[in-house]
């Protein structure tokens, strides 16, 4: 191995070892919780680090023969989905009318969309516990669902206006030519190489979404409008906690994230190894 390649190796070592102690500070949690979904809850506290000597599935049969988390899970998924498209429909079609209208309203404008990434929405939960109430939508799913889309265009609209600048304008000129409108220069040339950035966005709002606490909280109380994490607060008692449900029922949770994750990702990684769009 000559000297030039084997320097530049030893130049990779340092990301290596900082990649290597971030995966370890992020997957050994999740070991943690897996392993322990599989425990009972005298051995949680006994060993709560190590392999179980008994691997007990009767955690997750409790938990699945339970209807109710079954209704959360359901719950859960609905709210998110429904929410990511609106925020992907609604985040791509505002960043194709901001990167093509050029003009100080329109940076003013741009400006005011990202100004709610500065401003937690948290800060206004009484003001929205009003406005659902007033709708109609408490102790329903429908009422997280505006409040996720307000939470993930101001992220969307930052993300998928700068990637629609990139565009080369040849291609939507060469569309325009052809007899396409806006629209169909938005349908058939913009959302194609959007890809990407749509996964961006996507993955950047999936976990904020499914793992919110807060806003269930306020808004839900019926048992069969309530979300995974607002249901699992059912197995904490007084007095005592059964952390063995509780780990099995996020271990489940974790699931549909992840698979969304991966198949969001794969569009994600695809843009960013091919250098997205080219002119």
């Amino acid at each position: 191995m000559s000297a030039p390649s084997l320097k530049r190796q030893n130049l990779h070592i340092p990301s290596h070892i900082v990649l290597g102690i971030w995966s370890f500070i992020v997957i050994f949690p999740l070991w943690i919780m897996i392993i322990n979904s599989f425990k009972d809850r005298l051995s949680i506290y006994q060993n709560p680090f190590g392999l179980p000597k008994e691997w007990n599935i009767a955690n997750y049969g409790m938990v699945l023969s339970d209807g109710d988390f079954l209704v959360y899970f359901r719950n859960s998924f609905v709210v998110v989905v429904l929410s990511l498209i609106i925020v992907l429909i609604v985040g791509s079609m505002a960043g194709y009318a901001l990167a093509n209208w050029r003009g100080k309203l329109s940076r003013g404008l741009y400006f005011f969309c990202i100004a709610g990434m500065m401003l937690p929405i948290k800060i206004a939960s009484i003001r929205l516990l009003e406005l659902v109430k007033a709708m109609g939508l408490l102790n329903t799913i429908w009422a997280l669902i505006p409040i996720y889309t307000a939470m993930g265009v101001p992220i969307a609209i930052f993300i998928l206006t700068e990637f629609i600048r990139e565009v080369p304008y040849e291609l939507t000129e060469a569309a325009i030519i052809d007899g396409a409108g806006r629209f169909g220069v938005f349908a058939r040339i913009i959302t194609p190489l959007l890809r990407p950035a749509l996964a961006s966005v996507a993955i950047y709002n999936l976990v904020p979404f499914w793992n919110d606490l807060w806003f269930p909280l306020i808004f839900i109380s019926d048992d069969r409008a309530k979300t995974v994490l607002l249901g699992v607060t059912r197995l904490f008692g007084q007095y005592q906690t059964d952390w063995s449900k509780v780990l099995a029922v996020l271990t489940l949770s974790a699931i549909p994230v992840i698979a969304l994750y991966l198949v969001a990702s794969k569009q994600f990684i695809k843009g960013l190894t091919a250098g997205a769009v080219k002119g």
